[in-house]
C-alpha cells in the first residue's frame, strides 16, 4: 500500500504544478495585447491543462484505491477525512473553474483584469495547506 500512497502524492504534486502554474498564465495571457502572444498562450494553457487533468485523475484513482482498501474502514467517521474530502471535491471545483476560464480565452470571452486572475491564483496554495494539515495531523 505504501506504493499506491506514493504514486497519489508524485501524482497529486503534479496536478498541484498545474493548478499553480495555469492562474499564473492565465495573468499574463489577460495582459498581452499582441496576436502571437495570444496564440502561444492558448497552446501552453491547453497542454498544461491536459497535462493536470490526468495528474487530477490517476491522483483521485489512487486516492480512492487508499479509501477502498484501508482507510475507509480504519478512519471511518473521523471528521479530518471528511474536511479533507470536501477540500479535494473544492479543488476539484477549482480544476473544472479553470478549464471554463481556458474556454473563454479560446473564445474571445475572457473578461476579466490581470488583477481577478492574481487573486484566483492563492486558491490553490490554500487548498494545499489545508488538505496536507489535514492529511497529516489529523487533528479531529
Amino acid at each position: 500500500m505504501l506504493w499506491i500512497k506514493a504514486l497519489h502524492i508524485i501524482f497529486m504534486v503534479t496536478w498541484f504544478a498545474g493548478l499553480f502554474y495555469l492562474p499564473r498564465l492565465f495573468v499574463y495571457h489577460a495582459d498581452c495585447r499582441d496576436e502571437t502572444s495570444h496564440n502561444r498562450f492558448l497552446v501552453m494553457e491547453r497542454k498544461l491543462f491536459a497535462i493536470m487533468t490526468i495528474g487530477a485523475v490517476v491522483t483521485a484513482v489512487f486516492g480512492i484505491w487508499m479509501l477502498v482498501d484501508y482507510a475507509w474502514s480504519t478512519y471511518r467517521n473521523m471528521l479530518w477525512l471528511d474536511l479533507k474530502l470536501l477540500l479535494v471535491v473544492a479543488l476539484i471545483a477549482f480544476h473544472i473553474y479553470c478549464g471554463v476560464l481556458l474556454r473563454e480565452f479560446r473564445n474571445g470571452t475572457a473578461h476579466h483584469s490581470h488583477v481577478f486572475y492574481r487573486w484566483i491564483n492563492e486558491i490553490p496554495a490554500l487548498l494545499l495547506i489545508a488538505i496536507v494539515l489535514l492529511a497529516v495531523v489529523k487533528p479531529f
